[in-house]
């Protein structure tokens, strides 16, 4: 689960608090540095018929996103947070730095 830091699904804030919609990370592009979120960067693809899919027409897909522009959110604390790195019996483990749990 990811919150979207930038663009239009960014945190929203209402009566002097942030509203944070935490979403479902799809796909990961290491390669591009970019990841798939579900609901963001929306874009509108045109089909033709096919066997398939014999009426065409208008299809909704979410697009790639750069990496930078997400945070991962913490469900202990119920806010997004910064990722730590720490070596324990010689392997790198996540700490999520809000709440101190391991991320798996």
């Amino acid at each position: 689960m990811v919150i979207v830091m930038t663009g239009n699904n960014k945190p929203r804030r209402e009566d002097g608090k942030t509203i944070y919609k935490p979403r479902k990370v799809l796909k990961v592009l290491p390669e591009d540095e970019r990841i798939i979120v579900e609901g963001v960067a929306m874009a509108t693809h045109h089909t033709k018929p096919s066997a398939q899919n014999t009426k065409g027409g208008l299809i909704k897909k979410e697009s790639p996103i750069h990496i930078s522009n997400v945070m991962l959110w913490d469900a202990k604390a119920g806010v997004p947070t910064k990722v730590k790195r720490s070596r324990e019996n010689g392997k790198l483990i996540r700490i999520a730095k809000k709440s101190g749990e391991v991320i798996k």
